[in-house]
C-alpha cells in the first residue's frame, strides 16, 4: 500500500510510504532555499516530479492524507467563540487549485474517551482530490511511536507531545495495538509559552515573535542564573493561577487563559523588582524543567505496570535541555525522540496515522537521510575551481587550512538539525573558530557551535557521551576537552552533541577518522549549510552565490576559490 502525507501549512512538507517503508521526506523549506517553516507552496505537477526522482508515480499512491489543522486563535477565538470559516489551497499547475475547506483538528486538548485514530475522509470542494485527515496530535503519536526502537520490538511506550498549541499531553500505546490510552494533560500551560514568555523581556522583547525565538533563548539562559526566590515566585504565581480551574473541565481556552496570565503576572513582578532580565530567563527555564519531572514522575508513579518507555514529540522536544533531565531523571527506563519532533515530521506522521489505521503496520522502515538530494547543477563560477577530492584528502585541507567548509552531500537530513549531509564543518581546536561561524551565519555572539563525532569517542569527550545521532540531548565537555576544542564548548561548557557511527554515515564517519588521524582530535564543529532564514542548501550553486566559505565539497569533488590553494 503506498501512502502520501502532506503538511499544508507552516513547516509543509510531504512524505511517502510504502509498505511499511518510507521512501522520502522532503519539506517544502529545503527546496530552492526556500524560507524557514514555508507553507505546502509546490504544485502536484512538482510532486509528480519528486516521485518520478524514486521511481513511483502520483497514480500508484492509494491513500492521500493531510495533517489536520484549524485557526483557532486563543486570543480572539474560543469554543465558546469559534474561529470563521477557512479553507487552505492545493496547488494543482499555475493556474488551478483544490480548495480544501475542512481537515480534522489540531487537537489542542484531547478529552477522555477519544478516538484519536478516527480520521477523517474529506475531499476538495471542487470534489477531485480525496484525502484522509487526522489530528495534528495523532501525526505526532504515530510519527514518534512508529520510528521508534519500541515498535520495532512491539512494545508499550509513554508517548508525550507538547506543541505550540496544546498543553503537555501523555498517552500510553500499547505494543502493535492501536490502542491508545489518554493519560491526560501534565499542566495546564500551552507550548507556545517558552515564547510568549521570551518576548516579553530583553533582547527578545525588541525580536519578531516567530518559531526561530525558542532555540534563541535555549541557548540565551546560559547567560543567566537560576534564582530560587524567583522560582518560588513563578510557582507562586502558577498555583494561585489553576487553584481556581480544580472545579472546572479543562480545555485549551483554559489553558490559553493561565499561559497568558502566568507571563502578564511575571511580567509585572520583574518590572517592580527591576530583576535582570536574563535571570528570569533562565529561571523559567528551570520553572518549566522542573515541572515537567515532578508531573511526569507522578504519573509514572501511578502506573507501576506500564512499561518505562517514553516517545516524545512536539516542538517543545527540541529543548535539548528538557530532554537531557528526562533522560537523566530516570523515570523512564528509555527515551525515543525522533529527529523531527517539531512540525517538520508532521507529513511523515499523517502517513504513518494511515498505515497504523489502514494495514495494521506499527513501525516504520526509514533512516534520517531520506530527503531531497542534491541537485546536479552548479555554477560555473571564475573564481571557482573544481577537482576530485576523496575523503582522506578532504580531512587533510580542513586540518592544514583551519577554515570552515560547506559539505553538500547525498540525501538531505530530516527535520531541522543539519547531521553532516547539509553541514559547516570547522575545526574545533581554533578558539576563534566560534565566532567565525556565528559570524558567517549571521547569529548573535552567545549562539553555540555544535559538535558532530566519532561515537566512539564521544564518552572520553563528553558526560555523558552516549550515542546522540540526532543532535536531541545536551552533554557537558570534559574538563580535559574544553581547552582542546573551545569552539563547541557554550557558555556553561555543554554541547548539543552529535553522535556518528559508520551504519548512520559512512561519508561523516570517515571524515572523522581521517581527521583524528591527523590532529588526534575525534569531532569537527557543525552547523547548517543555509541562507541566513531559509532551509538548507539544495545545491552547490547555492553555496557559491551565498560565497562566504572557501571549499564546498559535494559527492567527491571539491569547489575551492581560486585565490586559495588546496589539498586536492
Amino acid at each position: 500500500m503506498v501512502i502520501c502525507g502532506l503538511k499544508l501549512t507552516h513547516d509543509g512538507a510531504i512524505a511517502l510510504i510504502d509498505s511499511g517503508k518510507l521512501i522520502f521526506s522532503y519539506e517544502i523549506e529545503k527546496l530552492a532555499n526556500k524560507p524557514r517553516y514555508s507553507a505546502f507552496s509546490i504544485s502536484l505537477l512538482e510532486v509528480e516530479e519528486i516521485f518520478r526522482e524514486h521511481g513511483y508515480t502520483t497514480s500508484q499512491v492509494d491513500h492521500w492524507v493531510i495533517d489536520g489543522w484549524d485557526n483557532w486563535n486563543p486570543v480572539s477565538n474560543s469554543t465558546q467563540n469559534p474561529a470563521p470559516d477557512y479553507y487552505l489551497q492545493l496547488k494543482i499547475d499555475e493556474d488551478r487549485y483544490h480548495k480544501i475547506n475542512k481537515l480534522a483538528s489540531y487537537g489542542h486538548y484531547v478529552k477522555k474517551g477519544e478516538d484519536i485514530w478516527k480520521g477523517e475522509f474529506l475531499m476538495s470542494e471542487d470534489k477531485k482530490f480525496q484525502f484522509t485527515s487526522y489530528k495534528h496530535v495523532t501525526g505526532h503519536i504515530a510519527g514518534a511511536y512508529c520510528t521508534s526502537p519500541f515498535a520495532k520490538r512491539s512494545e508499550d511506550s509513554y508517548i508525550l507531545v507538547w506543541d505550540g498549541g496544546m498543553p503537555p499531553q501523555l498517552f500510553y500505546k500499547k505494543g502493535s495495538d492501536a490502542k491508545v490510552l489518554n493519560l491526560g494533560d501534565l499542566f495546564p500551560l500551552m507550548g507556545s509559552i517558552y515564547i510568549e514568555f521570551a518576548h516579553m523581556f530583553e533582547p527578545f522583547n525588541t525580536y519578531r515573535k516567530d518559531l526561530s525565538i525558542a532555540g534563541k533563548v535555549m541557548a540565551y539562559i546560559a547567560c543567566g542564573h537560576k534564582d530560587t526566590w524567583i522560582l518560588g515566585k513563578y510557582r507562586e504565581i502558577y498555583l494561585n493561577l489553576i487553584k481556581p480551574t480544580v472545579s472546572l473541565q479543562m480545555n485549551e481556552d483554559i489553558c490559553a487563559i493561565i499561559t497568558s496570565r502566568f507571563v502578564k503576572e511575571v511580567a509585572k513582578f520583574q518590572k517592580f523588582h527591576q530583576i535582570d532580565p536574563r535571570d528570569i530567563l533562565t529561571t523559567f527555564h528551570a520553572f518549566m524543567q522542573e515541572l515537567l519531572l515532578e508531573k511526569l514522575g507522578e504519573i509514572v508513579e501511578n502506573h507501576p505496570n506500564f512499561a518505562k518507555n517514553l516517545c516524545y514529540s512536539g516542538g517543545c522536544a527540541l529543548n535539548i535541555k528538557w530532554n537531557s533531565k528526562i533522560r537523566e531523571s530516570g523515570i523512564f527506563e528509555r527515551i525515543w525522540i525522533p529527529p523531527f519532533p517539531n512540525d517538520s515530521g508532521s507529513a511523515l506522521g499523517a502517513a504513518c496515522c494511515e498505515m497504523v489505521a489502514k494495514e495494521g503496520i506499527h513501525h516504520l522502515d526509514w533512516n534520517v537521510y531520506k530527503g531531497p538530494p542534491v541537485k546536479n547543477s552548479f555554477l560555473q563560477k571564475n573564481e571557482f575551481r573544481v577537482s576530485a577530492c576523496s575523503i582522506e584528502e578532504l580531512a587533510l585541507l580542513i586540518y592544514e587550512q583551519n577554515e570552515p567548509i560547506v559539505m553538500i552531500n547525498g540525501q538531505a537530513e530530516l527535520g531541522p538539525r543539519a547531521l553532516g549531509n547539509r553541514s559547516i564543518l570547522a575545526p574545533a581546536n581554533n578558539p576563534k573558530m566560534k565566532e567565525i561561524l556565528n559570524d558567517v551565519k549571521g547569529r548573535e555572539s552567545y549562539r553555540p557551535v555544535a559538535p558532530i563525532c566519532l561515537e566512539e569517542d564521544a564518552p572520553g569527550v563528553f558526560e555523558p557521551g552516549s550515542p546522540d545521532p540526532f543532535m536531541l540531548f545536551e552533554h557537558r565537555v570534559r574538563g580535559d576537552w574544553r581547552e582542546r576544542v573551545p569552539a563547541i564548548c557554550h557558555l556553561d561548557n555543554s554541547a548539543r552533541l552529535q553522535t556518528v557511527n559508520e551504519s548512520e554515515n559512512e561519508v561523516i564517519y570517515a571524515l572523522l577518522k581521517a581527521y583524528k588521524k591527523l590532529s588526534g582530535i575525534p569531532l569537527l564543529c557543525n552547523t547548517s549549510a543555509n541562507f541566513k532564514g531559509k532551509g538548507f542548501f539544495p545545491d552547490v550553486e547555492s553555496v557559491m552565490n551565498w560565497g562566504k566559505v572557501n571549499f564546498i565539497w559535494s559527492e567527491g569533488l571539491l569547489f575551492s576559490k581560486n585565490f586559495v590553494l588546496s589539498v586536492c
